[in-house]
């Protein structure tokens, strides 16, 4: 059975990533096993110049597996295939209580919705992207349809993100 979804999304600078970071903390202190998913609007290198796993992209190789007791890590050059779509990404999870995701905001999975007064957009996205269930921002947004949390409120948003999944914890 596949383990709940449930995503962070928000302009840029939002503090997306610093609130699932926390949200993360927070599930594994109640023990939840917590997988994560990013998405990027740009490329990226999880490695860097000098280490062989580099080396072997740079070589050719359309996909390094690097393994350790400790880790595993798979990347895979795309050239010309399609970026995966959110269930792509998560067949490769694994076992998780939870699967936080970021970004993927027309994706039908629920949604809190992060807000920045400083943030580098300030259109709501809770009218146009599916699935928003609450907002969790650094200011007062008005009234609302759904519910709204202070961003720096991690357990109350962890409790309704429980709530939202029917996970107990």
């Amino acid at each position: 059975m596949r383990p709940p979804l449930f995503g962070i999304v928000g302009w840029k600078n939002s503090g997306k990533t610093t609130l699932i970071s926390k949200l993360i903390a927070e599930f594994s202190a109640k023990g939840l096993n917590v997988a994560a998913i990013k998405h990027a609007h740009h490329g990226f290198d999880i490695d860097h110049e000098g280490r062989d796993s580099f080396r072997y992209r740079k070589a050719g190789a359309t996909t390094v597996i690097v393994s350790s007791a400790v880790r595993l890590a798979i990347m895979k050059e795309l050239r010309q295939e399609n970026e995966p779509t959110l269930p792509e990404l998560v067949s490769h999870v694994g076992r998780a209580g939870i699967i936080l995701v970021e970004g993927f905001k027309t994706e039908a999975h629920p949604k809190i919705e992060v807000r920045r007064a400083d943030a580098v957009k300030k259109t709501p996205l809770y009218n146009v992207a599916p699935s928003v269930l609450a907002v969790a921002a650094d200011f007062d947004v008005g009234p609302s349809a759904i519910p709204v949390f202070r961003l720096d409120d991690v357990e109350a948003i962890a409790a309704f993100i429980l709530s939202s999944t029917k996970i107990a914890a």
